[in-house]
């Protein structure tokens, strides 16, 4: 990039963690962006991977860090571990719930092992209290403290009334002084199963953003850059690194967002299709009349509907990264991609060198091709205490696994073994290396920054396997690494056209996969002839999206905008946006003539139904100027609406409900 001169106008600096790679930008409002980097994240120490795409745009731009005023930062880890299964180990507490509700809303799929307590209490809907029994929970700390990394509690209606979600809150940080997520602080919003799994997934979560926050005030403070620091929230918003540390659940589509907001500032389009791949992920969404629509229902990440306010993005496991392997079973079998990412044999070859490149020549020497071929295992090298509550064959592999790459068809000794490995990568404790598009791209010279002698040794070895005749799927590594960029590309394509289906009102997996479609998609040669095209541009985004969308148009019947700045939309969205914080309280009448007002964390009584209202008005702009205070700005303005529900019963207006939001939105506070 050509060096520019640095702007009149404060210095903001942009980050994003992505699964593979950390972006940096530094950015003002009179030049643009003047400087941008990339480096490995290095997910054992997020600090590496930070400080190294911070400190190469520092000295890009030859910018004095001094001179930095605000930092703010968007990031897929929260994504990328709902969407692989990964996150702490954490204990649910469920109030006045029985088991039967752990079958509703993938409560249980979501809790898989994980220990669950059950206690009497919770409220009804007018908030009034059953007797609460937390000898059961109180018992149980003293074992779950050794082997949880945090709780999740929620209690029945506790959105009408808080009081024992609080109160079990407040005995489990007293025994433990381990953290506590309780579900009244992350949604007003009534149903119970989804609320506990929203707050599961959230306590899930806190040991990861608490790791990348320390992680980059720590690198900040060192480089002497004293500026308030954000994070991209899910809806494209901004809020306080502290606000985030609490509340990890809402970064949930964090980089998503961020790339929208990107993109709408980049491209200057108001009506496209914004489709950004990654290492881990594709992440689609529609930009209408300049906005991003907020899905209504909450975010869906990892096959969970959550309660989370998010952009409506939908989040398919398809990157860079991305697991290449083959269809069961068939004479001809497709190559498929992902969901699960694994480390790409040229990366692991440029860390680890011979450790790698040794193994996959001694495979190729073999005269027939093995099941586990080009594929490893890894620790991720987070903490020793993340590793608690393996069970005995889990912690025996996991002590064979090392820092080094370990050939799989040397490691495991028995299939039984495969689902012990899988659960450890589930854990975020190991890592799979193995063939991916990024190893494809740099057999074919496309992509340069790793190692190209382990990517093209993966290739053979994978053109080595057998379709269902017995005959190797591809003459050269170069064959079959074509093969697999064009499954990228045309995989890219479904999940785009699957979005716009689904937005159209359609059942989008349904209609994408349709005989119909795929013939129009493919552009098949019939006597009836069928084609599909979307009705606006797609921006692509991500730094592959150059290479795997450079063939998109001729799949989706429309143009493929990639911007100049691409490869750093997400960091570059992370600094234009702005805070936006929300609080609602509500009005109901329990019996007639008593108006009961629940605004926070608090539940009052009143005799008159205006003079309920006009308080629940004043608490919540109270509370809502606090959060937006807590979430980093300190100019908010706040709107109000009222909605209130009555109905008329014999002539006489019978009040039923009112639901009163606030909504404070301000420019994040930025260094003196």
């Amino acid at each position: 990039m050509t060096e520019m001169p640095l702007p009149s106008s404060p210095l903001f600096l942009g980050i994003d963690t992505g699964g593979t790679y950390t972006d940096a930008v530094l950015w003002s409002e009179s030049a643009g962006v003047t400087a941008k980097a990339k480096s490995l994240t290095t997910r054992h120490d997020l600090a590496v991977g930070i400080s190294g795409a911070v400190d190469a745009v520092l000295a890009e731009a030859k910018a004095d860090p001094a001179g930095i005023k605000l930092v703010s930062m968007s990031t897929t880890l929260a994504t990328n571990a709902l969407v692989e299964g990964q996150g702490g180990r954490v204990a649910l507490v469920m109030i006045g719930f029985s088991e039967a509700d752990l079958a509703r809303d993938g409560l249980k799929t979501a809790l898989g092992t994980d220990p669950v307590v059950f206690c009497g209490g919770g409220h009804d809907v007018h908030g009034n209290a059953k007797p609460l029994e937390l000898a059961e929970l109180e018992a149980a700390l003293p074992e779950l403290e050794k082997t949880v990394s945090g709780f999740a509690v929620c209690a029945y209606f506790a959105t009408r009334n808080p009081a024992h979600e609080i109160a079990a809150r407040d005995l489990i940080r007293e025994k433990t002084g381990l953290p506590v997520t309780a579900s009244h602080e992350l949604s007003a919003k009534l149903g119970g199963p989804r609320r506990a799994l929203t707050t599961l997934l959230n306590a899930r979560l806190i040991s990861m953003i608490d790791r990348l926050v320390a992680a980059t005030e720590g690198f900040l403070g060192a480089r002497g850059i004293k500026a308030p620091l954000m994070v991209v929230r899910g809806d494209g918003a901004l809020v306080s690194a502290a606000f985030a540390r609490q509340r990890p659940i809402e970064t949930i589509l964090s980089g998503p967002a961020a790339s929208l907001v990107g993109a709408r500032h980049m491209t200057g389009l108001d009506n496209a299709v914004v489709s950004d791949i990654g290492g881990t992920t594709t992440d689609v969404a529609v930009l209408d009349n300049g906005r991003p629509r907020l899905d209504p229902e909450g975010a869906t990440v990892g096959g969970f509907r959550t309660m989370v306010e998010a952009v409506a993005m939908r989040t398919f496991g398809l990157g860079g990264d991305s697991e290449v392997a083959l269809e069961d079973g068939g004479l001809a079998p497709r190559i498929t991609l992902g969901p699960r990412r694994v480390v790409p044999l040229a990366l692991a070859g440029m860390v680890h060198g011979e450790a790698v490149t040794a193994e996959l020549e001694r495979q190729l020497r073999a005269p027939n091709p093995g099941r586990m071929d080009g594929r490893f295992a890894v620790r991720t090298g987070v903490p020793e205490r993340l590793a608690a509550g393996l069970t005995a064959p889990e912690a025996k592999l996991y002590e064979a696994i090392g820092p080094v790459p370990l050939p799989l068809d040397r490691l495991l000794t028995s299939t039984a073994q495969n689902a012990t490995l899988n659960r450890l990568v589930g854990r975020g404790l190991v890592h799979v290396v193995g063939f991916t598009p990024s190893d494809a791209a740099h057999t074919l010279g496309r992509q340069s920054n790793w190692d190209a002698k382990a990517a093209r040794l993966g290739a053979e070895l994978f053109a080595r396997k057998r379709d269902g005749r017995g005959q190797a799927i591809a003459d050269t590594p170069e064959a079959i690494a074509e093969r697999v960029l064009l499954a990228v590309t045309r995989n890219s394509a479904e999940v785009i056209l699957e979005t716009a289906f689904a937005e159209d009102g359609l059942d989008g997996a349904a209609t994408v996969a349709h005989a119909l479609v795929q013939r129009a998609v493919d552009g098949h040669e019939g006597i009836a002839r069928f084609t599909v095209a979307l009705d606006r541009p797609v921006i692509g985004l991500g730094a592959s999206a150059p290479l795997h969308y450079a063939g998109l148009p001729g799949f989706v019947g429309n143009e493929c905008v990639v911007p100049q700045d691409t490869d750093v939309a997400n960091a570059l969205g992370a600094v234009v946006g702005q805070v936006r914080i929300s609080a609602e309280a509500r009005v109901s009448q329990p019996k007639e003539g008593l108006f009961r007002v629940a605004s926070g964390d608090d539940v009052r009584d009143f005799l008159n139904e205006e003079e309920a209202i006009r308080v629940a008005d004043a608490e919540i702009r109270k509370i809502a100027a606090q959060r937006a205070l807590d979430a980093g700005t300190d100019a908010a303005e706040i709107e109000v609406t009222h909605d209130v529900r009555a109905s008329m019963v014999d002539g006489q207006r019978m009040f039923i409900e009112a639901h009163i939001l606030a909504v404070a939105t301000g420019r994040p506070r930025i260094a003196a």
